[in-house]
């Protein structure tokens, strides 16, 4: 066992440990005003405005995945960082002084370009700075590492705009992606070659889009389950959906961990069926609104398979992509989950009206099952 240790890469190094700055930095820039936005939008009179200023975050966000490999391509991936920290975090001192819907709504489209700049460049970068034989062990540290101040990030800006007002979120939201700036420099320099700019490449390439395909099938359930539990469990007592709403996350990110260390031993493809078995699980248990236990129960299961598809696809993206097409898989994967959680809400929000909650949640569940002829396929 000694002598399996000591053959191991080491996972953590000075420069993974340095980008770890920005990505809490990132995290927080993105998650505490997440909610504080709409709030804001809404005790300025604009009711429509709320919404409207996640669909253009969301919408931006994605859109931007799209071609930030071709940015990184020709600045790299540091200037390609710090452009996107700095449009993420630096638009909303705006809010400060203008709580005008356009107003509202281009931060929000700025903000979404910066955030996807970050994650895609940095996602890339992040790729390079772990060992090959042990990828699934190290994402899942970095899933750590961004998942904990995201969870703690956006109840935190509810809270803190409720009790401070709105002005310190957005300050604090500033200032901590500049601070995750100043870890930039400290990042090693790469060579970004042709192949950065090849998402259309990668959107063909069957290997590629078979991973993000049934991790978008995953998010689009998240997008059902954030949505519409706190709806559905209206007449519950406040803590049921509180506590599931907690528990989903708290079990992917734990998950991740674990499907991180089995992946590298066994291959991230193994976590596939079970990943997807144990989603559909999860969300059927929610679908029994009326019963607290399951709902929570059912949220954990849910985010235990949803972990496990983090981590797995994610991995075997990069396992499959070329060289010098980390770019490329961050950005599709990003997307995937992105559009994933869009299309579920969307989709679970025309069911509702005549389907119920239940049937809706249930058929959550259904729509994840023929994800498992393709996870089968090599």
């Amino acid at each position: 066992m000694s002598v399996d240790l000591q053959l191991r890469p080491q996972l953590v190094s000075r420069a993974l440990l340095v980008r770890f700055v920005s990505i809490i930095g990132s995290a927080i820039g993105f998650f505490l005003p997440l909610s504080v936005v709409p709030l804001f939008a809404k005790q300025a009179g604009s009711e429509t405005g709320a919404g409207l200023a996640t669909v253009a975050l969301l919408l931006a966000t994605v859109a931007a995945e799209l071609v930030t490999p071709r940015l990184v391509a020709r600045v790299g991936y540091r200037w390609a960082l710090a452009v996107g920290l700095v449009l993420l975090g630096v638009p909303t001192l705006v809010l400060t002084f203008s709580d005008d819907l356009a107003v509202i709504v281009a931060v929000s489209v700025v903000r979404g370009i910066g955030y996807a700049i970050a994650v895609v460049a940095g996602g890339a970068v992040t790729a390079l700075l772990i060992p090959a034989d042990r990828r699934g062990e190290g994402l899942a540290l970095v899933g750590i590492v961004g998942g904990i101040p995201s969870l703690l990030a956006l109840p935190a800006g509810v809270w803190a705009a409720a009790h401070w007002g709105y002005a310190p979120v957005f300050v604090v939201t500033t200032v901590a992606t500049l601070l995750a700036l100043l870890s930039v420099p400290g990042l090693p320099r790469h060579c970004v070659t042709a192949k950065e700019d090849g998402v259309l490449a990668g959107l063909r390439n069957p290997v590629l889009t078979r991973p993000a395909t049934l991790f978008a099938v995953s998010a689009a359930a998240v997008g059902v389950l954030v949505t519409f539990l706190p709806l559905a469990a209206a007449d519950q007592p406040a803590w049921v959906a509180a506590s599931a709403l907690l528990a989903q996350p708290a079990a992917a990110t734990a998950a991740r961990w674990f499907a991180g260390r089995i992946g590298d031993r066994h291959g991230p493809a193994w976590l596939l069926a079970p990943g997807l078995l144990l989603s559909a699980v999860g969300m059927a248990g929610i679908a029994f609104t009326g019963t607290p236990a399951a709902v929570i129960g059912g949220a954990f299961v849910f985010g235990v398979g949803f972990g496990a598809l983090q981590n797995a696809t994610q991995a075997l993206m990069y396992a499959r992509a070329p060289a010098g097409g980390e770019s490329a898989v961050s950005a599709i994967w990003n997307a995937a989950y992105d559009l994933g959680m869009a299309a579920g809400a969307l989709g679970a929000g025309l069911l509702i009206g005549p389907a119920g909650y239940p049937a809706t949640f249930a058929l959550a569940a259904v729509v994840i099952l023929p994800a498992l002829l393709l996870a089968r396929r090599p």
